[in-house]
């Protein structure tokens, strides 16, 4: 795999995070503990990207 190719997949990912966090914190039966583990994982993906564009 390429790395742009590798860099889009990673964005793609980074944003579907970014709805799955914002539709857990919407969702009142979603604990803290998951919408934070979403977020980590968010800002993982985030890193690797900013990593892999240098």
């Amino acid at each position: 795999m390429s790395v742009s190719a590798h860099l889009t997949e990673l964005k793609r990912k980074h944003e579907t995070l970014g709805h799955e966090v914002e539709q857990a914190q919407r969702s009142a039966g979603i604990d803290d503990l998951h919408i934070v583990q979403l977020k980590k994982q968010k800002l993982k993906l985030k890193e690797e990207i900013e990593r892999l564009s240098v």
